[in-house]
């Protein structure tokens, strides 16, 4: 007994004489194939993407995000956190006066001189491509990893794809949904976007179905061409469109047949994704078919 309490106090006293350990390091590769080291899971995050923004929030880790961008609005609580500005071409100075010890960026040509700068500046950046659903299960694995809880991205992710699977819509017969999201020249969407799922989902067919790029210049004709059984319109204001004559050779477009729906939920990857795959079901269903 006398022996093991003398070599429990020589370990003690040994001990006290050591430096202390150094922080756990967190290890983080990005969507650029980027390799980036912490020096400990991150506690002060300016967040460049408004997805990121609601992933971080839904990850419960909003009490460590120090920035956001002027486009982030979900959670209600986001705008108690100072705006940096834009998620593109960012604003350096702002997002340094937050002093973050991470920053979350799109990847993005236009965001590559700031991601170099506040690398440069020695703040540790991931570039995350969050467009589709299965960029925001890696996201959420990223930046739980990120936070030193690891498991946080797994239980969020496998609610969120259990919500999917609830809300998803499998009809007979799926009507034709046409989204144009850029007047001039007129831009729709493939089957790379995240909304081009949330179509799918609702029990759509995205117009442009065997595009798979995220988005592209379309023609008026290729349009009217398709015939479209619908158009959908995200918000509640008349599009600015609908009252060309170019765009009444479109049947769709000529008819009113609008699909409406609302919320910031359609404009990006989110945790929220079963409920806009909800509104655009019922948006259909309501529609009777076509």
């Amino acid at each position: 007994m006398v022996t093991r309490f003398l070599f429990l106090l020589s370990a003690a006293v040994l001990g006290c004489g050591r430096s202390p350990l150094p922080p756990a390091t967190v290890t983080l590769t990005d969507d650029a194939g980027f390799s980036t080291a912490l020096a400990g899971p991150a506690g002060r995050i300016v967040s460049l993407i408004p997805a990121a923004t609601e992933l971080l929030f839904a990850l419960g880790l909003g009490d460590r995000v120090v920035g956001r961008t002027q486009w982030c609005d979900y959670p209600a609580e986001v705008g108690q956190i100072p705006s940096v500005g834009d998620g593109l071409a960012p604003n350096v100075e702002a997002i340094v006066a937050r002093h973050p010890d991470l920053v979350v960026a799109y990847r993005s040509a236009s965001n590559a001189a700031a991601v170099s700068r506040l690398r440069d500046l020695g703040i540790p950046v991931v570039e995350l491509a969050l467009d589709r659903l299965a960029d925001l299960e890696r996201s959420a694995r990223v930046l739980a990893t990120a936070a030193g809880r690891p498991l946080l991205g797994d239980t969020v992710m496998a609610r969120v794809n259990a919500d999917v699977r609830a809300a998803t819509r499998m009809p007979v017969v799926r009507p034709s949904v046409f989204v144009l999201t850029w007047r001039d020249p007129p831009i729709t969407l493939g089957t790379g976007s995240f909304l081009s799922e949330v179509i799918h989902f609702a029990g759509g067919t995205n117009l442009f179905e065997d595009n798979p790029q995220p988005s592209f210049v379309v023609s008026i004709e290729a349009v009217a061409s398709r015939n479209p059984d619908w158009v959908l319109l995200v918000g509640d204001d008349e599009p600015a469109f609908g009252g060309r004559p170019e765009w009444q050779t479109v049947g769709a477009i000529r008819d009113r047949r609008f699909l409406r729906v609302n919320g910031s939920m359609f404009n990006r990857p989110s945790p929220r994704i079963a409920e806009a795959i909800q509104q655009l079901a019922a948006a259909l269903g309501s529609s009777g078919g076509r």
